[in-house]
């Protein structure tokens, strides 16, 4: 079973009267909205580390083999797929 920490954070005056105000507009603790930012950040943030790893390993496999679909092929499934229609994803080709 995980055990919290406690992590001491710093704020400027302005920024803890804003924390402080949502959090009593949403009737929840100051340290809820500090802790449900934090998370939020650290998802969005390693959501994006994954995208950033991604697009660099399909460069990198370009660059190896030269194989991709062209722009016009991909807006055309895309748009398949946008009415709704079981589109098959475009062949790629050197």
């Amino acid at each position: 079973m995980a055990t919290n920490s406690t992590t001491s954070l710093k704020l400027d005056p302005e920024l803890k009267e804003r924390v402080q105000r949502l959090a009593s507009v949403r009737r929840r603790s100051a340290h809820w909205v500090m802790r449900e930012a934090v998370e939020q950040y650290v998802a969005r943030e390693e959501l994006r580390e994954q995208i950033r790893k991604d697009a660099l390993a399909a460069w990198n496999h370009y660059q190896s083999t030269g194989l991709h679909a062209t722009a016009e092929e991909a807006d055309a499934w895309l748009a398949k797929l946008e009415a709704g229609e079981d589109a098959e994803a475009p062949e790629c080709h050197a």
